[in-house]
């Protein structure tokens, strides 16, 4: 080939038209995302989920017009609280912080009725993707906000709470997490924890088993009398770490008819180098425990901002995001898996870096040989149909 028409041939190839096949199939599938940080950003002065952002200038990966243009018809927005001190005071600030981002996402609601709409049940995802608007649902990262007050699960779920990650990072008084430094302290749930599961399943909120410990996972298992999910996470046989599921985990989840939702954090999808893995540690970790200031967050995303460009040649693919379905796929069939990006709070991926390129995931799935009712399950209808069996008296 003539080197002169090297530029020219890229720059053709760059333009060429989306495959319409794949147009197709994205556009008549319910999208559905178990995981997005969006009231992180949404709690930050002067950010309009309404209006359009730009990924690099805001740093937000999610908004009501991105979405829009991704075609992504429905998210869970997580109502996220760090673990903090395991004291009164502790617990009344998380329970303040968790309050104040249901009544953001209820404001944004409220100010875009045109554009997005809160979502409680299976039924209500179809109908607003039928009325051309995003379905809005809502669940909890960490649990940490119910304290040592059961009756708070139910005030949650009159909110539009729809499902619970029981803990994050660090243990909290329900359950022991798989990543807290000090270790366990209950050695899987705790009374209290085995409580909360029960009661979780009498209202219709689906208990989330992603951040859990291990010795946590099978007591919840145990425990509930509803399929459980994993909202955000992967592998543990292709990426090892402790957020991630074993294949047997992965199985149980799905003998109780649960799904797994994989999830686009580079570090959950490809193992990190020990130095890249060691610094996104200590930057994790700096939270726990501690009550957060304006300063330390500030301190914390530009720590976070410089390991990223630091490490950057690590950074995973959209390829690793679908090895990870692939591998679910395999082990336990297609029934038992979907998507939980973690936008907003970490996810992203080279060819996938905010909800606007969605399409490119549904892109991979055809070039891998999924069938459109594949793909229908994958984004979002086996999440809808366990959503469907999360009330158990």
């Amino acid at each position: 080939m003539n080197l002169f028409l090297l530029p020219l041939v890229s720059f053709l190839v760059y333009l060429a038209p989306p495959d319409k096949n794949v147009h197709r199939i994205h556009q008549r599938v319910l999208t559905l995302d178990t995981h997005a940080d969006a009231p992180i950003m949404m709690q930050k002065a002067g950010f309009d989920v309404g209006q359009r952002h730009n990924t690099k200038g805001s740093g937000s990966q999610i908004d009501f017009p991105r979405m829009k243009e991704g075609n992504m018809d429905a998210m869970f927005f997580a109502v996220y609280t760090s673990q903090g001190p395991r004291t009164p005071e502790g617990h009344a600030e998380a329970k303040r912080n968790a309050l104040n981002q249901f009544d953001l996402i209820h404001q944004a609601l409220k100010k875009y009725p045109d554009l997005a709409e809160l979502a409680t049940t299976p039924e209500d995802a179809y109908r607003i993707e039928k009325a051309g608007k995003r379905a809005v649902f809502i669940g909890m990262e960490n649990g940490y906000p119910v304290g040592q007050d059961l009756s708070l699960l139910k005030t949650y779920y009159d909110l539009g709470c729809r499902y619970m990650t029981l803990t994050h990072f660090a243990n909290n008084l329900i359950g022991d997490s798989s990543t807290d430094p000090d270790g366990p302290m209950y050695g899987g749930l705790s009374e209290f924890g085995k409580k909360v599961v029960p009661e979780m399943n009498r209202l219709g909120i689906l208990i989330d088993v992603s951040h859990v410990a291990d010795s946590t996972f099978y007591d919840v298992l145990e425990l509930s009398k509803a399929p459980v999910i994993a909202s955000h996470s992967n592998s543990r046989a292709l990426c090892d770490f402790p957020r991630n599921m074993t294949d047997e985990m992965i199985k149980a989840i799905a003998a109780k008819g649960g799904v797994v939702q994989v999830n686009f954090v580079s570090d959950y999808l490809k193992k990190p180098s020990e130095a890249h893995r060691a610094a996104k540690t200590k930057i994790r970790m700096a939270r726990v425990g501690k009550v957060v200031t304006p300063e330390m967050e500030a301190r914390m995303t530009a720590l976070s901002d410089s390991v990223a460009k630091a490490y950057a040649s690590e950074r995973a693919s959209l390829a690793d995001i679908v090895d990870h379905i692939d591998h679910i796929v395999k082990l336990v069939g297609i029934d038992h898996v979907g998507i939980g990006s973690d936008f907003d709070g970490g996810g992203g991926v080279n060819g996938l870096e905010d909800v606007s390129q969605i399409e490119n995931l549904t892109a991979e799935l055809v070039r891998r040989n999924y069938s459109e009712t594949d793909i229908a399950k994958i984004w979002g209808g086996n999440l809808l149909r366990v959503l469907g069996q999360a009330k158990v008296r």
